[in-house]
């Protein structure tokens, strides 16, 4: 069996099968994949440390029925971090990225796409982030979708909190603000869907609520359902199983309006480069937490 060692802080992680294809158009090998987490993971450690993950996994490579792994197996190493949390009827241990080691490994075990939960597993019914999912839907544009998130950031501002948004790697855009800690899912969900009902009332023509996608039309879901217990979001610089590689990409907020932007806009063959060029655009994202703000803040608008 041939394996291949990457250097990942501290310790060297075999990656075995390297030449496996994991995508085929183009082809894109485990290695590749591995390689990447080593590139990206200074600036992806902070968004993902210390929270409880689902990890997305191909052992056929994309073009096969994945699965999503949410406890550890028993033959993962034992210096992989875990934690483990309540769930209904008993509990469960999650694995936690808390070193670069831990993302290469995942890689690794054919582990594409990180998820991570909202909350930290030190204190897993407090979210510390808000997160707006602008889901559009076919033949729905970009600019209707960036537009969209700028609203959204406009809103969030305008009630005291601090917006960043992401390319998901897939189709849309999400709007994410930190927050200090306190406050139940119950709580932060209700403040979003609060302010999405808002934006869905002043634009129904483009935006919608509506869960199921056959009752959406050609417009853009606001999901605010991500904001639970247990749910959870693609990890920033996370990679998608879609084709070419696509990555989920922090931006400057700036970036909403250029025209050009696409939300598979940077893969994992151009993302490291873009770190390399402009840095981490949620560098320091923790430091910009706010109380949550009360519902009256929306209503002032």
């Amino acid at each position: 069996m041939t394996q291949t060692v990457i250097t990942a802080g501290a310790r060297q992680v075999e990656i075995s099968h390297p030449d496996k294809a994991l995508f085929t158009r183009p082809k894109i090998t485990k290695l590749e994949l591995a390689r990447h987490y080593a590139l990206v993971a200074a600036a992806m450690l902070p968004h993902v440390r210390g929270r409880p993950l689902a990890l997305q996994a191909f052992p056929n490579g994309i073009d096969q029925p994945g699965f999503f792994m949410k406890s550890i197996p028993k033959y993962f190493p034992d210096w992989i971090a875990t934690a483990t949390v309540p769930k209904r009827g008993g509990s469960l241990t999650q694995i936690l990225a808390n070193d670069a080691a831990t993302l290469v490994y995942l890689a690794g075990q054919n582990v594409i796409t990180p998820h991570i939960w909202l909350s930290r597993a030190d204190q897993p019914r407090q979210p510390d982030r808000l997160i707006l999912d602008f889901d559009p839907s076919p033949g729905v544009g970009f600019a209707d979708v960036r537009a969209a998130a700028r609203d959204a950031g406009e809103r969030l501002h305008d009630a005291g909190l601090h917006p960043y948004a992401m390319v998901t790697g897939s189709r849309g855009v999400h709007v994410v603000c930190p927050l200090r800690r306190g406050p139940s899912f119950e709580d932060v969900h209700g403040f979003a869907r609060a302010l999405a009902e808002a934006m869905v009332a002043d634009d129904s023509r483009h935006l919608t609520l509506e869960w199921h996608r056959a009752e959406r039309g050609r417009r853009i879901y606001i999901d605010v359902n991500r904001i639970n217990y247990a749910q959870h979001a693609v990890a920033p610089y996370g990679v998608r199983p879609r084709r070419r590689a696509p990555v989920a990409m922090p931006i400057a907020w700036e970036e909403l309006s250029d025209p050009n932007l696409k939300p598979d806009r940077w893969t994992i063959r151009d993302a490291s480069a873009r770190l390399d060029s402009e840095g981490d655009a949620w560098k320091g994202i923790g430091r910009r937490a706010r109380k949550l703000p009360a519902l009256a803040s929306l209503r002032d608008r």
